[in-house]
């Protein structure tokens, strides 16, 4: 799948995202190794602390139907400025793609692309026993 197919089904999930405090609605869209595709959207509350990103809740819909490889992510918002996932987002993208393909987009721009280990070079891992 093309970047801005993937960037065009995270901005289809755009009017999904609940921030009626911030204001800042974001929507990611991840592809699966498998070609499938999860959407996610941010889910604010009113303690700041239990929202959620969008990124995260694409992973988690994502692991929910079975699904624990992934090789493209895309996140879109309406602001000025692309959208780069935060440290607990690259944090939990890290467990299950360190490789993964990260497009950020605002307004209707083409995006700009990274690789997560660009954002995140030194991810924590701990080994399974």
């Amino acid at each position: 799948m093309e970047a801005q197919e993937l960037l065009g089904l995270a901005r289809k999930s755009l009017p999904l995202a609940y921030a009626p405090y911030s204001g800042y609605h974001v929507a990611a869209a991840l592809l699966t190794e498998a070609g499938e595709v999860f959407t996610g959207v941010n889910v604010e509350n009113s303690s700041y602390g239990l929202s959620i990103c969008a990124e995260r809740a694409a992973v988690a819909a994502a692991v929910g139907a079975g699904q624990r490889k992934f090789t493209r992510l895309a996140v879109v918002t309406e602001g000025d400025a692309p959208p780069l996932p935060c440290g607990a987002c690259r944090q939990v993208l890290a467990e299950f793609a360190p490789n993964l393909h990260i497009i950020v987009a605002s307004r209707e721009e083409e995006g700009q692309s990274y690789l997560l280990a660009e954002l995140l070079p030194h991810a924590f891992v701990l080994r399974a026993k």
